[in-house]
């Protein structure tokens, strides 16, 4: 036995019926087509201008955080690893910015963000109330932020090397 074959719609109402699903997928698939050509590029950018004013902050020892890492590494001077950590974060904001070597610039940002992580040995104190490491502090929550921070330059370096090569 054959299923029933529906008939094609008849009246007004139904062909609009019809239409507007179809309508609906074709935006869907625009807006799907310009998310896939500008969500990476907004991505590196949005991370670039934030690791490009964090660092300048820092330069300009204008940075809320120096106290935290200055604690984090007591062994360095404050002033050496605050301006070194703020060109640092410039030069992988640029990068991001411009593109250039992400793979590279991703590894960097990467190793860079899970040194904050050294704050939880260095510092616990500072990042959890109380001593419950599930009541974060500011400082907790500006550390543990970094997990994000560090996926999405996961998400990059793995898309990076996604392109296609430019002939040339």
């Amino acid at each position: 036995m054959t299923p029933p074959q529906s008939s094609p719609p008849t009246t007004a109402s139904q062909v609009a019926t019809v239409a507007e699903p179809r309508r609906l997928d074709a935006l869907r698939g625009r807006l799907d087509r310009i998310l896939r050509r500008t969500s990476l590029p907004l991505l590196r950018a949005s991370l670039g201008v934030v690791f490009i004013w964090f660092g300048a902050l820092k330069l300009a020892d204008a940075t809320p955080v120096k106290e935290l890492v200055a604690a984090t590494v007591p062994w360095v001077d404050p002033e050496l690893s605050v301006r070194a950590l703020g060109g640092f974060e410039i030069v992988i904001g640029a990068a991001l910015m411009s593109g250039f070597m992400l793979g590279w610039v991703c590894a960097a940002m990467v190793a860079h963000l899970g040194g904050t992580f050294l704050t939880v040995v260095m510092q616990p104190e500072a990042l959890f109330q109380h001593g419950n490491p599930l009541m974060l502090t500011m400082e907790g929550e500006f550390v543990t932020k970094n997990l994000v921070l560090i996926t999405a330059a996961l998400v990059i370096a793995t898309w990076a090397r996604r392109r296609p090569a430019v002939a040339g």
